[in-house]
């Protein structure tokens, strides 16, 4: 078989910073996002010692040069936006505080992916004046999405592509990346290599880039495969696949000097400060919120039995918490409705109530499940649920969840000076359950009582407006299967 040559004259192979992290990508963004949004604004010098201390304490790093860590916190910023610069100081990008809050990896891929571009101040000045100057005006996401969404027009799902046809076809072809050719001539030529059996170098320093994207695109849940070789859209984000193709969106204080095909260095770098405002704007309205249960469920009866379980028994009791009286009735309202949102807290608490409720029927007391209750997080108690031992003694429980394509760590926990401080006051009645959602797995771990675990040395704390705590779940906590309420 003879390999396929992009013809010499619209060869032109672009690039973007390639994390040292990559293979732990999730871990690393969501653990960086905290950490970036707990340091908050400072300036420049104070910013980067702080976020480089804590680079260091991420596992495996505590003996890493300085050059290393260095290049970690420049890779976040630069490919993620997760830093802002101001003339004096450094400051979370509204991407980094999203991601702290929501611990929505999902959502954060999808954003950053719906951002990305050629040219982009996520590579070196010099570099974006090389795109520049070869005129690269460039979505590549928005584009993958539309050329499998072309390629499978006649219905159905069963046409994907690979790496090293992206790679050759698409990233480094600047009849592509330049011209804006449209997708039909894209797809009929990498149509035309497969009928003739053409083949890719596949060379790993060749296909990198356009791999990277593939796999963020997998990250996203826009793109899913088989045998991680060919692609396929993921039809189940068909609102998302919509808006990535319909998007107009463009970061354009390049563009008169990509239709000069020149600039100067001094012109890219005045760019980078609006390339960063950009990838932190305000896209509210272009809603990314992963919806869970249908991400989670394996399949239509998985998904009905985990939406029955989050709605009936997580609402009801919620009246028996507080009196009803006119000044209330619009707090009880404005509660029942967040079980209708997708917000990533909200649904985890839900599917912890619905563990609760089963867990107490199954141990015979299904007489006491009215008094599992959600507590609504304007009542500030310092814990989510209210719940129940068999023996009907309280259980408080401080519910953290987190999304993401593959199962995370899961030992470092952040608590608000109010958890800590009720943790500290109902002792072994306070539970922590650590629930994380990914594909292929639930995983629901329980911590007791954190403070005497603290004051036992059997866990670390750093104050941290609340309380950092690390543990080691050999040591301390356990694994529990999560449970779907079932009536």
């Amino acid at each position: 078989m003879s390999e396929y040559k992009i013809p010499e004259e619209y060869y032109f192979r672009i690039h973007h910073v390639r994390p040292r992290f990559k293979g732990d990508i999730e871990n690393v963004l969501i653990y960086m996002a905290e950490e970036i949004t707990r340091v908050g604004e400072k300036p420049v010098d104070e910013f980067v010692r702080e976020i480089n201390n804590a680079i260091y304490l991420y596992p495996g790093n505590a003996h890493r040069e300085l050059k290393t860590i260095n290049n970690w916190r420049t890779e976040i910023s630069a490919l993620f936006g997760f830093i802002e610069h101001t003339d004096t100081t450094d400051k979370p990008g509204r991407r980094a505080i999203e991601l702290a809050k929501d611990s929505d990896l999902v959502e954060c891929f999808k954003v950053f992916l719906y951002n990305f571009q050629y040219p982009g101040a996520h590579i070196k000045p010099k570099n974006v004046l090389e795109q520049i100057e070869a005129g690269v005006h460039f979505k590549p996401a928005q584009f993958i999405l539309k050329l499998l969404k072309y390629a499978n027009k006649d219905g159905g799902n069963s046409i994907g592509i690979t790496k090293p046809e992206i790679c050759h076809c698409v990233f480094n072809d600047l009849r592509v990346t330049r011209d804006n050719e449209g997708v039909e001539k894209t797809w009929n030529r990498i149509a035309e290599n497969r009928k003739n059996r053409l083949e890719y170098d596949q060379t790993g320093d060749v296909v990198r880039y356009a791999g990277d994207i593939i796999d963020y695109m997998e990250i996203a849940n826009l793109l899913k495969t088989y045998d991680s070789r060919t692609y396929y859209l993921n039809t189940l984000e068909e609102e998302a696949i919509i808006k990535f193709i319909e998007s107009a969106e463009w970061f354009s204080e390049y563009d008169t000097m990509i239709s000069n095909r020149s600039g100067s260095m001094e012109a890219v770098k005045d760019c980078t400060n609006g390339w960063f405002s950009y990838v932190n704007r305000d896209i509210k309205n272009t809603d990314f919120s992963t919806d869970i249960l249908a991400y989670i469920a394996s399949d239509e009866d998985e998904l009905k039995q985990l939406q029955e379980s989050t709605t009936t028994e997580s609402i009801g009791g919620i009246s028996d918490l507080i009196d009803r009286d006119d000044v209330l009735e619009k707090r009880i309202a404005t509660y029942i409705d967040a079980f209708t949102t997708k917000d990533i807290g909200d649904i985890g608490e839900s599917l912890v109530h619905g563990h609760e409720c089963m867990r107490v029927k199954i141990g015979g007391r299904e007489d006491l499940i009215h008094l599992i209750k959600r507590i609504p997080t304007q009542f500030a108690v310092g814990y989510d649920i209210s719940s129940v031992e068999l023996d009907e003694r309280k259980r408080y429980i401080e519910v953290k969840t987190t999304i993401s394509s593959k199962p995370l760590h899961f030992n470092r926990i952040h608590m608000t000076k109010n958890e800590w401080n009720t943790a500290s006051s109902t002792h072994d009645r306070y539970y922590v359950y650590r629930l994380l959602l990914s594909k292929n797995e639930r995983k629901l771990f329980l911590l007791q009582d954190p403070v005497g675990l603290y004051k036992n040395d059997q866990i670390e704390m750093i104050p941290s407006d609340g309380a950092d705590i690390t543990f080691d779940p050999t040591k301390v906590g356990t694994f529990e299967e999560l449970l779907t309420w079932k009536n």
